[in-house]
């Protein structure tokens, strides 16, 4: 069975958020394509994961010492209740992300980089060994195709003043890499000048804002219905179009 992990990491739970608006239109095109049964949801502000804790590292730690533990052999390594409990809160979440054939990570730029809520499930789902062939020492995600939709208050993309200033994609697209994820299924979306709409001193750039924003959309429901970008455009490009987003 087609399966879909689909993440949401903006603060911003309200109508309001763009992450939220892009990824739910590709949540709905992809359902539409293959059938709800695959679909799982993880809203990462509403149900937070939990900053990973010292037993959390005391575990790992005992795990390296191991060599590459499979997650189904972690238990033996366990040596208390809260490293019980830290394993408990982390072995659901890498199941999941090891089952789902696409992954969705709503992914808003918040000064300059991901946000709280996604940075503290990237640090617990990378448990020492959990996403490396214990054989090979691949990643495991190798096959998995991920898809980062953002939202950026300003522009960030290929030739703007600030495109240095964007810490968010290399880095995902470094993390993902690093645990298997071939370039060709990694895609970036996104949606720029989002807080034109908001702040006076942007008004100007609302043309632009909408002009990023109906590029994304369209971008969103090709990569989700299994069709190539429009011409012109690259699944895995930051965006065309400076403050934060949701």
């Amino acid at each position: 069975m087609t399966s879909l992990l689909h993440l949401d990491s903006s603060a911003n739970r309200s109508d309001e958020s763009v992450s939220r608006q892009l990824t739910a239109l590709f949540a709905r095109t992809w359902r539409a394509a293959n059938g709800p049964a695959g679909y799982r949801y993880r809203d990462l502000a509403a149900d937070p994961v939990p900053p990973v804790a010292t037993a959390y590292c005391a575990l790992g730690r005992r795990a390296e010492r191991n060599g590459v533990v499979p997650p189904d052999a972690v238990d033996a390594l366990i040596g208390s209740v809260a490293e019980e409990r830290e394993w408990s809160l982390t072995l659901p979440l890498v199941t999941e992300l090891l089952a789902a054939d696409t992954v969705l990570i709503g992914a808003p730029m918040y000064n300059y980089a991901v946000s709280a809520s996604l940075k503290a499930w990237i640090d617990r789902v990378s448990f020492p060994g959990a996403l490396v062939d214990p054989d090979t020492g691949d990643g495991l995600l190798r096959g998995t195709k991920v898809v980062v939709i953002s939202a950026r208050g300003g522009a960030y993309g290929p030739g703007t003043p600030r495109e240095a200033w964007d810490f968010q994609t290399p880095y995902l697209r470094a993390y993902l890499g690093e645990k298997g994820v071939a370039p060709a299924d990694l895609h970036f979306i996104a949606a720029e000048m989002t807080m034109a709409e908001v702040v006076p001193d942007l008004a100007r750039f609302r043309p632009m804002a909408a002009s990023s924003l109906a590029a994304a959309r369209a971008e969103v429901i090709a990569v989700a219905s299994g069709r190539s970008p429009a011409a012109g455009r690259s699944a895995d490009t930051e965006g065309r179009i400076d403050a934060p987003a949701g």
